[in-house]
């Protein structure tokens, strides 16, 4: 059995945070609330992924997977102030509904495949977003390189096709079928592709902008170890034993995972030659890139299986497979595993159009249930893995942020461009600048991940100093204010209305209503006892800063 079906109110609340990471507004509310139409709540989903802050949302769970940040990380952490075209692309990329394998082509060959797209070239700065030590000696220059060709062929592993290929670096995998000599065959496909920031026509404004791509013949973006004449890359690849540089055994050519290459074909099949006297890059990546969505012959159907469990794992908050970057023997098993196979099925039949896919489950009986909670069932599945209520969730950092600035008439909508370190910035969370050595405080309160590694999941920790960024910081005072600044010079009987409304999406009960006038009208005459000319606005205020801080406004139901 399952729960009921959750009232439109709930419904609207959960589609606007799931899909745009924003709060829906009041009169948004009333109207689903109030439309006689059955079909109303299909509607405003349609609108919702229509919104260019679904981009926002989507390109943000993406880029947790891809590990994007904008510095070589370690210890001198030198800035790459011409990542953020990326960001962008992932943002245009999902908007534009663009079909998920062409998506992965992109990060993986854009520049190959499509070399006179910009926005195409701009997508392979995920390649090279992972953390780079710069601070070298001429002894480690090799076995630097080699962790860099770790970290493209590990993320791509684990962001694409949910395996750990790292884990056959240094010995053949011991649980998944990947041996060491696949390993470095995969790793061969990036053997000369490195960092390089080019001028492209992107759009913003007259002259070109500066990109970082991961390419292949430009010149190679500078950084500290060049002055120690580092070479960027190396003209072939090795099989290292045990993953040790000073063990190299025979030169590899760049291949695929055997396992995954089906039906008698070998990696000839998927080889692009590049066009006649083109020599810039090897059209390597290319082929993978083939490879890699080709759902007959090749990993699409995983791929295809890894990104609808993603997409599952946000609306439900657990995937079919409980471990989004790991499908392999290691991982955990999936619940529904003939649920997730027709789904990918499905998702590959329509075009691999996510969108499609996001309507589909949310519109399912699963989705659409209350939270309510049921002892009986509760007894036979305490977890919840077999959906049989909706779990309600915390908000991770971006959208508690943005929600916070939403609420309080705050929120900058601009859209795209570099992004800031100042934490006072209005613009949405997805646009601060991600220095690896220097993260938000305030993102990080609410477990920002640490952008060094591909995360599938983040973690949702509860701790005290959460509720005291809302009750005593600075900044949760200042989104009071603007949630007050909105109530101002409504009678009190309204403006409490007006506030719960605002912050959480619904009308208080009688005896909130009761208590919270009682509270106001206390709190007023306190701060005129204590001096204060403005008594009656700084108790607005607290009353709106302690909506923000209930559990209410923080979690989805």
């Amino acid at each position: 059995g399952r729960s009921a079906s959750g009232a439109r109110r709930t419904l609207t609340r959960r589609a606007f945070f799931e899909l745009i990471g924003l709060p829906p507004k009041p009169k948004g509310i009333d109207a689903l609330v109030n439309d006689p139409d059955a079909r109303a709540y299909e509607g405003l989903i349609d609108r919702l992924l229509d919104s260019p802050r679904y981009g926002e949302r989507w390109a943000r769970h993406w880029m947790d997977v891809a590990r994007y940040a904008e510095s070589h990380g370690y210890e001198q952490d030198y800035d790459r102030p011409h990542a953020y075209p990326d960001r962008d692309f992932l943002i245009k990329a999902i908007n534009a509904d663009m079909p998920f394998d062409e998506f992965i082509r992109c990060q993986i060959a854009g520049d190959e495949l499509h070399p006179d797209d910009p926005l195409a070239m701009t997508a392979t700065g995920v390649l090279g977003a992972g953390a780079f030590p710069t601070q070298l000696t001429e002894k480690e220059f090799e076995s630097a390189r080699y962790d860099e060709l770790d970290d493209m062929t590990g993320t791509i592993g684990n962001a694409i096709l949910g395996l750990t290929i790292g884990c056959a670096r240094c010995h053949d995998h011991k649980f998944d079928p990947i041996p060491t000599r696949d390993y470095y065959r995969f790793a061969a496909t990036f053997t000369t592709t490195i960092r390089s920031e080019i001028e492209l026509d992107l759009g913003y404004g007259d002259k070109p902008t500066k990109a970082m791509v991961t390419s292949e013949g430009f010149p190679h973006m500078k950084h500290h170890a060049d002055g120690r004449g580092f070479p960027h890359f190396y003209k072939e690849t090795h099989l290292l034993d045990r993953g040790d540089v000073k063990q190299k055994k025979e030169v590899v050519t760049s291949s695929f995972l055997q396992v995954l290459m089906r039906n008698g074909k070998d990696d000839s099949y998927w080889k692009v030659k590049p066009p006649t006297g083109w020599t810039r890059t090897s059209f390597r990546r290319a082929s993978m890139a083939g490879w890699i969505t080709d759902t007959q012959h090749g990993a699409g159907h995983l791929a295809a299986r890894v990104i609808v469990n993603r997409l599952w794992q946000h609306h439900f908050g657990r995937g079919i497979v409980a471990t989004p970057n790991d499908f392999g023997v290691q991982g955990e098993r999936p619940t529904h595993p003939e649920l997730l196979d027709w789904l990918a099925t499905d998702l590959i039949h329509n075009g691999w159009k996510l969108k499609r896919l996001h309507k589909l489950l949310m519109t399912s009986a699963v989705y659409l249930q209350t939270a309510v909670a049921d002892d009986e069932r509760a007894r036979i599945d305490p977890e919840n893995f077999y959906h049989w209520r909706r779990t309600p969730r915390r908000l991770e950092a971006e959208a508690v942020r943005d929600a916070m600035l939403s609420v309080a008439g705050m929120l900058d909508e601009k859209m795209y461009g570099p992004g800031t370190l100042d934490q006072n910035m209005r613009r949405r969370s997805i646009y601060f600048f991600i220095k690896r050595s220097k993260l938000i405080p305030m993102m990080m309160l609410f477990d920002w991940p640490e952008h060094l590694v591909s995360i599938g999941r983040r973690s949702s920790t509860t701790i005290a100093p959460q509720a005291l960024m809302f009750m005593n910081s600075p900044q949760g005072r200042s989104y009071a204010e603007g949630v007050a600044k909105r109530l101002q010079g409504k009678e009190t009987a309204l403006a409490i209305r007006e506030g719960y409304r605002l912050t959480i999406g619904r009308e208080p009960t009688e005896v909130e209503q009761k208590l919270t006038t009682e509270f106001i009208t206390r709190q007023s005459e306190a701060y005129k006892q204590a001096g204060k000319g403005n008594g009656a606005e700084l108790a607005l205020i607290d009353f709106c800063q302690t909506l923000m801080s209930s559990n209410e406004f923080v979690y989805v139901e």
